[in-house]
């Protein structure tokens, strides 16, 4: 057993404008939208802790200031709901509360892509590992996702992504990897490359919006060199770091909800309304009058 860095820091790029979701997303981050009754960012920060992270970085924009009220006390409604006893409620609102100080936000400005948002967290990260969450991306598993990927980080150390099979004809749309050895669990990367067309593709293996990766990564984004889009790629600088640090994928357990996507969204009200006792027969009683 080697010993790595623990891993204690974690990344959420939260600057997106969340056209997809206009009009909601006009005046709220589409990270605030509710999944059944949690806001999206709620999902990733839950996942987090779950793994052992203990500070927090939010790299926002304009407009964004609700998630970080979000994460604050709310001492009026705290107070109002003290007064009338509904201490149930009070339960509720405790995981939404952060210790104070383990939350920073840093402004993204521009809109340059992902590599750029990770770059904008660089004095947060400094020279430690971290963990890069996409609140788009909620992964329902027994054993969170960042979990999963920590496991395997405590063993080989580097830079370690959450992985799953995507059709073919879907390479278009993700990170994919060109892979050696595969265990069918582990993977070893030998490269990254954005977006291939289906029949360039070295493989089905997308990356999803969950990473762990070392601090080597920070001198290849501060170039800021643009690549697919015209944005600064986070492949591109991974792909770097590449025969420099151990890199694995790890195909995840677990059910991943695209909820950057709205039939994704929605599919994750219906999947996580179903896992709650409470609202799970009401579901299933609505769902049979429409389908």
């Amino acid at each position: 057993m080697s010993h790595h860095i623990p891993l204690r820091k974690a990344v959420f790029p939260v600057a997106g404008l969340g056209t997809r979701f206009l009009p909601a997303t006009k005046v709220m981050p589409k990270e605030m939208l509710p999944v059944v009754d949690k806001p999206l960012i709620q999902y990733a920060i839950d996942e987090a802790r779950a793994a052992g992270i203990e500070e927090f970085c939010l790299v926002t924009g304009r407009g964004k200031d609700s998630l970080i009220d979000y994460f604050d006390i709310a001492y009026e409604l705290e107070d109002t709901l003290k007064k009338r006893g509904k201490t149930d409620y009070l339960d509720i609102l405790q995981p939404s509360v952060v210790k104070p100080g383990s939350l920073v936000a840093v402004r993204q400005q521009e809109p340059l892509g992902l590599g750029h948002a990770v770059w904008c967290a660089r004095d947060f990260v400094g020279n430690d590992p971290f963990a890069v969450l996409l609140p788009d991306d909620i992964v329902h598993s027994p054993v969170g996702c960042l979990q999963q990927l920590v496991e395997v980080y405590n063993k080989t150390g580097g830079n370690v992504l959450a992985v799953s099979e995507v059709p073919r004809e879907h390479t278009n749309r993700y990170g994919i990897l060109d892979i050696g050895t595969d265990d069918g669990h582990l993977v070893e990367v030998k490269g990254l490359v954005e977006k291939p067309k289906p029949e360039e593709a070295p493989s089905c293996l997308s990356i999803i919006g969950r990473y762990v990766l070392t601090a080597d990564i920070m001198p290849h984004l501060a170039k800021l060199e643009r690549g697919a889009g015209g944005e600064v790629q986070l492949t591109d600088a991974m792909a770097k770091v590449i025969g420099k640090v151990p890199f694995h994928g790890v195909r995840y357990k677990g059910t991943r909800y695209d909820c950057g996507d709205k039939v994704g969204f929605l599919e994750a009200q219906i999947a996580l309304a179903l896992e709650r006792p409470d609202l799970a027969d009401g579901v299933r009683e609505f769902l049979r009058r429409y389908l």
